[in-house]
């Protein structure tokens, strides 16, 4: 029996890393409490909440395929530092406009749609990036901890912001924003560790050549094949859950701007539970056991939610629901980083970006006007429930039931785990 590859431990670089997005992630998550939350006061309107989230995903279409080429062709600290400093420029637009009065609805999905790109390039370059500061077993524990991280901060933004739309405007909480994307920036340029470092070397290939061999790969892979649509017809199916929150917190439960702001941080807490959780429990269950059915329970849970108009009992379940899709998410990032090379991170993830996350806008608009047609907001996420429960269950005949067979024979023995 030959030894697997275990890694000494996360070392410095790897937490010099973790606090800089941690603290970025507080800043990020005040926008992502402040902006569809300012659409609604400017519009009130389910169906601009979804142009809103429709901005945010159509960068995933158009451009996902070729970041991903890229992000494989270049120093991606560096680019990560370039779309920090970007990010703050954007993102500083919308409280510099409502300063001079000239800030118009129109302008925010401009920004949704600039920052939702820059998003895009920093994703894709830190998924490339993190196995080559944590190998082995400690892949797994690195982005449990990422996630985990991310997950505590976000509870605070929006509490705070939540706090701070009570005395303030909506945009002002985004100067927040502005400064942790700067506290990232002093963290990537203080690592050391190059985050191309697991990447072997090769002949360069023409730009289009390296976007279909990311393709070919994907598509080719049953594991990673059967991901990209399920989690592109959840998606489409589930989004409108997240992207119309403000409009059901405010018509099915009354709750105030600070309300909402409690609720989206419970989901962050949720995310903290399951996040440090997805390490013991992908050791002790196979892949199949602990995503699938996490996106099952997640669905039954948003029926619950459907169903109840009291608010505490709706803090508990968004945390519940939040918490099953982040156990989902890093299960299959470490397994998708355990099975693709080095050298096809950055296109891999893309690929499956692509595919997954292009479903977004049609499936928030669909939800947008059933909304608007059936006006009763708890009846479309009641239906989202069932159809998500169905839906992970049926792909759990799928490769995705048994996912371990497909891991590398030199990587098996790291994730190995029974198979139920």
């Amino acid at each position: 029996m030959q030894p697997s590859t275990v890694s000494p431990g996360l070392g410095k670089d790897f937490h010099k890393f973790l606090f800089g997005q941690a603290v970025s992630n507080v800043g990020s998550s005040f926008t992502m409490f402040a902006l569809p939350l300012l659409v609604f006061s400017l519009t009130g309107s389910a169906l601009n909440l979804a142009i809103i989230t429709a901005a945010e995903y159509l960068p995933h279409l158009l451009f996902g395929l070729f970041i991903g080429a890229w992000v494989d062709r270049v120093d991606r600290r560096l680019l990560m530092i370039f779309t920090d400093v970007t990010q703050a420029l954007v993102i500083g637009s919308i409280p510099l406009l409502a300063s001079l009065g000239m800030l118009t609805v129109w302008w925010i999905y401009v920004v949704g749609f600039v920052s939702s790109t820059l998003w895009i390039l920093f994703d894709t370059a830190e998924f490339a990036a993190v196995p080559s500061l944590a190998q082995g077993e400690e892949l797994v524990k690195a982005n449990g901890r990422l996630q985990a991280t991310y997950s505590a901060a976000s509870v605070a933004g929006p509490l705070l912001a939540g706090l701070m739309v009570a005395v303030a405007p909506i945009q002002t909480v985004l100067v927040f924003d502005d400064a942790s994307f700067l506290v990232s920036v002093a963290a990537l340029a203080w690592i050391r560790t190059s985050f191309n470092a697991a990447q072997v070397e090769e002949p360069a290939k023409r730009f289009l050549h390296e976007i279909a061999e990311g393709l070919r790969y994907v598509l080719g892979h049953p594991v990673l094949r059967n991901t990209a649509v399920m989690m592109a017809l959840l998606n489409c199916i589930g989004y409108t859950v997240y992207a119309q929150l403000v409009l059901f917190s405010k018509e099915r439960l009354d709750a105030s701007d600070t309300e909402v702001g409690l609720l989206y941080a419970a989901g962050s807490v949720g995310m903290i539970a399951l996040a440090l959780a997805a390490a013991p429990l992908r050791r002790r269950f196979a892949f199949g056991t602990v995503a699938l059915g996490a996106l099952m329970v997640g669905g039954v849970a948003i029926v619950f939610m459907a169903l109840t108009r009291e608010y505490w009992v709706a803090v508990s379940l968004w945390a519940v629901i939040w918490g099953l899709v982040i156990l989902f998410q890093i299960n299959s990032n470490s397994l998708w980083q355990a099975i693709v090379p080095a050298r096809l991170l950055g296109r891999a993830q893309s690929v499956v970006n692509v595919i997954s996350w292009s479903a977004i806008p049609l499936g928030a608009f669909a939800g947008a006007l059933l909304i608007e047609q059936t006006q009763n907001v708890a009846l479309v996420y009641g239906a989202i429930g069932v159809l998500i429960t169905v839906a992970a269950f049926a792909f759990s005949f799928t490769a995705l039931g048994h996912a371990e067979r497909y891991l590398p024979e030199e990587k098996a023995g790291e994730q190995k785990a029974p198979v139920h």
